[in-house]
């Protein structure tokens, strides 16, 4: 065989939101295999999601060609089209809506991340303000505490966990929920020594690793988090030259704890007060050098926003703000000495239009870069503040991660126009009236992302092997449908390549820059600033708001007083979902190789309740809410918070052509129901589930 068959690709995998960099080993024009990319990772490390992608590559099962329904929505009626015939009926369903009600009227929707420049260029050039992604059902909360404290996003900042000397992790399983690199980091500091305290409803891989784990009441994370703060202000333990230079509210705040002791804390959780003061002076003894994981998919209670708010006064009491071992600021390209990395959305006039979801009239304290996805049912069923009525639904599924998912189809249904764009089949998709099918990530070439960290680089996604099926990449199929809708102008190119010159123009830099590695450092060094005067904090006051501005002026308290989380009703249990390091949620399960691995979910349940209702470990079960049944089995353990039942969620897919996945397990989001709204920090309260639980007739 030539060496000339031979090749490797660098790129950026796109089986999960962590988006990985890869290298590519590409033989005689297929995929040989997927490894991590050993330039960034020091070895060619890579999670099972990543590894599969080369069996969803050439999978049978994804989406092929661009399809149009043909019975009513949801019917599984479909008719194969030609693109052109697909783009231009896209396009005229589009601007028959814009025509009867204006732009505002079109909304778009997506996973979120970095990659999201084509998406919302698109739309704002439409001249609708309406984007939205996936994060009411997961991390807004935290986005949102970190904003109004700090005037920064979550992912603003980095762990720096290789120089971490105690670590809390608060339902973050690390393990299992994973990042390559950020666990290859976290067993690093294991191993260095580090130690950490896991704060759970339940016993998991992550929690093994830990020197304490606490196993909690759910939703008591909170509670928690004040008593440890009363420690820390009561005994002076935290870092007072970090408060008095960059804390405003630290008076408010001390007053506020007063009543919250660990004594307290330990019976409204169900905890030792004696271990909150060991963690709070643990804590003050690796100060600054502490992480305090304020979790990943953080949609948990009515609460949640102010267990966020508090998990970011703790790094500002420990002055763990860009410390060596805590929380380093993301740096840029601008931070880098570069001029900024072009984007298709920058050179678009801003739209002046007020949101659909309220963000800016009714939710002022939330940010619009998110948005709340789950007021999109509403605003299409109420027609407040104007309609909505098309429905740009690009590589998402809110049927599969929000709640009430019924409902909120019967809403989605109700549209003028419902287009899916994704490289697989979704519940979204399967109502939609036409679906555009994307390529791969290892059939594309996607627009250039600035990776922000402490040592910022530039990353790309680079086509390895050619589309199988009839599917076209984003930057294409966008700038179709642009130019069928008089914005192609909004969209100066016409391959990739001449996107991605675009781009590095001003940078100096080029597409071929990429080849050696897959990326270009943009420096050697890490960036640091300057801890007494140069940290870059974006609130008003442009300190640590611990009384958020922000909060004030809108109404809001910054310290109200402390409600636990509801109890489940008599004979319920509060349903708790997670991740598992197998899948991605309900987007791998019908991948061949991961689906044989884990084809189903299971109940987790305490053994003592589960004998109450005379259920043995793998009984067929019925969990129940309202009306709404899902059938499983049971895992009965020791290991698991009586009052809490959990699930894997993404099970239980009700799409017939993903016959690996169809209808295996429970599909966990059918039983939340009356939980598709807003809690204050912008998430839906997810965990607010209380579900029956008996054994299977």
């Amino acid at each position: 065989m030539s060496e000339s068959s031979k090749r490797v690709v660098y790129s950026v995998c796109n089986m999960c939101t962590v988006r990985c960099p890869i290298e590519v080993e590409v033989e005689n024009g297929a995929v040989k295999h997927i490894w991590g990319n050993p330039h960034l990772f020091g070895g060619r490390y890579l999670c099972p999601r990543g590894a599969a992608g080369k069996a969803f590559e050439n999978d049978t099962e994804r989406l092929q060609y661009p399809m149009m329904r043909e019975g009513e929505r949801g019917s599984g009626r479909w008719r194969r089209v030609s693109w052109e015939e697909a783009l231009d009926y896209t396009a005229d369903n589009l601007k028959k809506v814009i025509e009867k009600y204006g732009p505002e009227s079109i909304v778009l929707g997506d996973r979120g991340g970095a990659f999201t420049d084509m998406q919302k260029a698109f739309l704002k050039a439409l001249g609708s303000p309406n984007y939205f992604n996936h994060h009411g059902s997961c991390s807004n909360s935290v986005h949102n505490a970190h904003n109004a404290i700090a005037g920064h996003r979550r992912n603003t900042v980095s762990y720096d966990w290789k120089n971490c000397e105690y670590a809390i992790l608060f339902g973050r399983n690390i393990l299992e929920s994973i990042g390559t690199k950020e666990a290859k980091d976290f067993i690093d500091a294991l191993e260095r020594g580090m130690k950490f305290v896991h704060v759970d409803v339940r016993w998991n891989y992550t929690a093994a690793k830990a020197d304490k784990f606490l196993m909690i009441k759910p939703g008591g994370d909170y509670a928690l988090v004040l008593a440890i703060i009363n420690v820390l202000i009561n005994e002076k333990l935290y870092d007072a030259e970090f408060v008095n230079r960059w804390v405003l509210g630290f008076d408010e705040l001390a007053r506020y704890i007063q009543p919250y002791t660990p004594e307290w804390a330990a019976a409204e959780i169900g905890v030792l007060a004696k271990d909150i003061y060991e963690i709070a002076r643990d804590l003050a003894k690796a100060k600054p050098a502490v992480i305090l994981n304020q979790g990943w998919m953080t949609a948990w209670t009515e609460n949640d926003y102010y267990i966020r708010r508090g998990i970011y006064m703790l790094y500002g009491l420990l002055g763990a703000y860009e410390s060596k071992g805590g929380l380093l600021f993301n740096k840029n390209e601008v931070d880098a000495g570069f001029k900024a990395l072009k984007k298709c959305v920058d050179g678009i006039p801003k739209v002046e239009k007020k949101r659909f979801d309220g963000i800016g009239t009714k939710y002022k304290h939330l940010s619009g870069d998110y948005g709340l996805a789950q007021m999109l049912p509403y605003a299409i069923l109420n027609e407040d503040p104007y309609p909505v009525k098309a429905y740009i639904n690009y590589r998402f599924d809110p049927l599969s991660s929000f709640p009430d998912p019924v409902a909120f189809a019967d809403a989605l249904k109700k549209l003028d126009f419902l287009v899916t764009i994704d490289v697989n089949y979704s519940h979204t998709g399967w109502i939609s009236d036409i679906v555009l099918p994307e390529c791969t990530y290892l059939e594309r070439t996607d627009p250039v992302i600035v990776k922000s960290g402490p040592k910022p680089a530039l990353w790309m996604r680079r086509k390895a092997v050619e589309p199988k099926f009839d599917s076209k990449p984003r930057f294409w199929i966008l700038k179709q449908l642009a130019d069928r809708l008089g914005i192609g102008h909004y969209f100066p190119y016409e391959t990739v390549e001449d996107l991605i010159e675009f781009q590095l123009k001003d940078m100096g830099f080029h597409m071929s820059d990429f080849d050696a590695k897959g990326f270009i450092p943009l420096s050697k060094d890490q960036i640091t600033w300057d801890r007494k005067d140069g940290l870059k904090f974006k609130t008003p006051s442009k300190k640590l708001e611990f009384v958020s501005s922000m909060l004030e002026d809108n109404g809001i308290p910054s310290f109200p007083p402390y409600e636990g989380a509801a109890e489940p009703p008599e004979g319920h249990f509060r349903l708790v979902t997670g991740k598992i390091a197998i899948h991605t949620q309900g987007t791998s399960l019908n991948n061949p190789l991961l689906n044989e691995l884990q084809w189903q979910n299971c109940l987790w349940i305490n053994t003592a309740e589960a004998k109450k209702l005379g259920i043995n470990d793998r009984d067929e079960i019925e969990v129940s809410v309202n009306g709404v049944v899902q059938k499983g089995r049971a895992k009965t353990t020791d290991l698991i918070h009586p009052t809490t039942v959990y699930t894997h969620h993404g099970f239980g897919r009700e799409i017939p052509l993903q016959t690996r996945a169809y209808k295996k397990g429970m599909r966990d989001n059918t039983l939340m129901t009356g939980l598709l709204r807003v809690a204050i920090g912008g998430n839906c309260p997810i965990t607010d589930c209380f579900v029956k639980v008996a054994k299977a007739k």
